[in-house]
């Protein structure tokens, strides 16, 4: 997951492969909190792993439920008959409407001495049409500030169900789902729940009357404005249940299909893990999108999406049964041929943020034409490609508009697009943006590279490694490539020699090395310390001898540029392997304090030197990389040169990260 400040995307082109999605966040949460309603220990299975689903199991296990977990599999051992802890609880349910909703309706209920609270949005998003029909229940709720919105004091109730009991359904479903999962813990009597005006978000509540049923609650509908929990309903574990694939998560790689492929089998995008058949209400965005004219074909677990027309159609549509996934709609709108209105989205005022006016902004900053209502929102493309703009998006600590915004990267004009507070799609889907990566190429030579060079004890490699996490971008360290190339061949039984130079250079063609953050990887092998030895050094310098070698690995160097960006340490990384790099830095310091640092290195190893015979070292090592016929070590023509004899790895870090937003074109979006 990316937990960088901004994440910067280059311009996007094609795409193709497959994409297996997160579990439900709808679904899982529900089904977390019915499970540990019922009777008996459940194993949910494919459970989403994301912040409002850690917030729910976290109170759960505050409540005295035991939790069990393996991966995306959790054991949640139900309270029955059992009544929560009877201790004074204080809950945090971060933004998480999922839990936030059904938790209140069930202690309300059931009683007791809680303290629901979450993050400052949390506390503006109305909960007073769900706190009012269940006080006319005789449930004792308290607001702890405003008067409708959380923190909130659950307390003991007096139950009175011989009324229907009335609810707003034109605020949020999520009112309606939380007395549909509470009630059937008090339904001594049958209970009748009247809605009150037009039910939005209808499909949600049939995830709700569907996950229901599955945990043994038969409820009885009478269109969507009367709904009946019968005498005797007690919940009961189905043993275990499968979370199904978010569906509104599918609606972006549905859209990228539409966007960035041809209409070919071998230029489409495949999705796992929900199908046709879905029980989410989002599925039917895969109606929106084939109107607007993505080709969409699907299986009972899977969805192939390709372009279809293009520009894409404009639609005007009432999206009343997509609330979550039309906001993906009003970016495809970007693509389209004329304007698109989508209707009957009034409760994106009360979701994570303002999601109309948070939409309208980040759309004008692209260069659309947006006009918004109090339940619409208008999009009219740009009119050309001059008209089209590089944007800073801000994403509102919402993960829905983060997500909807990386579309923008496919923009005809091929202006990048910086996603702000990238980590905010940790809500529902955690590693979305390495799944968009998976899929997506870049428009030719756009992935953006940094390079640093220098001399040997500069300081370079950990000056390369913190600018690639600050940026979220990949990290190539070429001086590891020839140690672990030297490593290979050793082990392969072969020597550092010229006899050896064209077996040594096939192997190093074929090399399996990765890097994820301090470790360097061969075949899956953490092989760090084993290369990062003296006589790890010194058989680098063997095999970089070879030009062979050299010519091999220039290849293995040019694939580590992958979206969505790589910054590159070496000592001929500007001059040689990405010459055409937009940030070029030499890193250097005198040899005394090259000397001293590489002193301190080594004495806290227990290797014992002077500091006089490694300066006599460096200056000898120095001046073999200068002279040297092969890829000499010198400043690249555009390179920015770097001194940090002086200078903490902090104030390095600051120029260079300075230099690179310098050669952005957001500093004034």
């Amino acid at each position: 997951m990316f937990s960088t400040e901004f994440l910067d995307l280059p311009p996007l082109a094609g795409a193709h492969g497959t994409v297996a999605l997160p579990g439900s966040k709808s679904i899982s949460n529900r089904v977390l909190l019915l499970s540990a309603l019922s009777q008996g220990a459940t194993t949910v299975h494919d459970l989403l792993d994301s912040d409002d689903t850690r917030v729910m199991l976290a109170a759960l296990r505050q409540l005295g439920c035991g939790v069990q977990q393996e991966g995306s599999t959790v054991v949640i051992d139900g309270l029955g008959d059992r009544p929560p802890t009877a201790a004074a609880v204080k809950l945090f349910m971060g933004n998480a409407g999922t839990a936030m909703r059904p938790l209140t309706a069930a202690l309300a209920v059931l009683g007791g001495n809680y303290e629901l609270s979450g993050v400052p949005r949390m506390h503006e998003r109305p909960i007073g049409d769900l706190v009012d029909a269940l006080r006319q229940l005789g449930c004792h709720i308290d607001y702890l500030g405003q008067d409708g919105y959380p923190p909130l004091h659950i307390g003991q109730p007096i139950l009175r169900l011989d009324q229907p009991i009335p609810v707003r359904g034109d605020v949020s479903s999520q009112f309606l789902t939380a007395l549909l999962m509470a009630l059937p813990l008090v339904a001594t009597r049958d209970i009748v729940i009247d809605v009150v005006g037009e039910l939005i978000s209808k499909p949600y509540i049939e995830i709700t009357l569907n996950l229901l049923a599955r945990f043994g609650i038969a409820v009885q509908r009478e269109g969507w404005a009367r709904f009946t929990i019968p005498k005797g309903s007690r919940y009961q574990s189905p043993g275990s249940i499968h979370v199904e694939a978010d569906a509104s998560s599918a609606s972006y790689f549905i859209a990228l299909g539409a966007i960035a492929t041809g209409a070919s089998e071998k230029n489409s995008i495949k999705v796992m893990g929900v199908g046709a058949d879905s029980i989410q209400g989002d599925i039917r965005f895969v109606e929106a999108a084939r109107q607007m004219g993505a080709q969409v074909t699907s299986g009972p677990n899977w969805l192939e999406i390709s372009r279809g027309s293009w520009p894409l159609k404009a639609i005007d549509l009432d999206c009343n049964h997509i609330p979550d996934a039309a906001m993906t709609l009003a970016v495809m709108a970007l693509y389209a041929d004329a304007t698109t209105t989508l209707r009957n989205i009034a409760s994106w005022r009360v979701k994570e943020t303002d999601r109309i006016a948070a939409m309208a902004c980040e759309l004008r900053k692209l260069g659309a034409t947006v006009e918004e209502g109090a339940d619409f929102i208008r999009v009219t493309p740009p009119a050309t490609n001059a008209d089209w703009r590089p944007a800073s998006i801000h994403t509102y600590d919402d993960h829905r508009v983060a997500m909807c915004f990386s579309l923008a990267a496919f923009n005809p004009a091929s202006q990048p697009v910086r996603i702000l507070d990238p980590k905010c799609v940790a809500k529902t889907f955690p590693d979305y943006f390495e799944a968009l990566f998976s899929v997506t190429q870049a428009v030719s030579d756009a992935i953006p590279v940094i390079c640093i060079d220098g001399p040997t004890a500069s300081g370079k490699g950990t000056l390369a490694a913190q600018i690639a996490q600050a940026l979220g971008y990949h990290l190539l360290d070429s001086g590891a490539l020839y140690r672990v190339t030297a490593l290979a061949a050793l082990r392969a039984g072969l020597a550092l020699e010229a006899p050896c130079e064209p077996a040594i250079a096939e192997l190093a063609r074929q090399l399996p090395v990765r890097f994820v953050g301090d470790q360097i990887l061969l075949g899956g092998e953490d092989v760090s310390h084993a290369i990062r030895s003296e006589e790890g050094g010194m058989n680098a310098s063997k095999v970089s001898a070879l030009p062979a070698v050299r010519t091999a690995l220039v290849a293995l160097q040019h694939s580590f540029c992958q979206l969505p960006g790589l910054v590159a340490d070496g000592r001929d990384m500007g001059t040689v392997i990405f010459p055409v790099a937009p940030l070029k830095v030499f890193l250097t310091a005198s040899a005394q304090h090259r000397a001293e640092r590489r002193h301190k290195q080594l004495i806290s190893k227990g290797i014992s030197t002077t500091i006089d015979i490694l300066r006599a070292d460096l200056e000898a090592r120095d001046a073999r990389d200068s002279s040297r016929v092969v890829a000499p070590l010198k400043p690249a023509q555009d390179a920015l040169l770097l001194d940090n004899s002086d200078l903490s790895i902090e104030k390095s870090v600051d120029m260079v990260l300075n230099w690179w937003q310098d050669k952005q074109p957001f500093k004034h979006a």
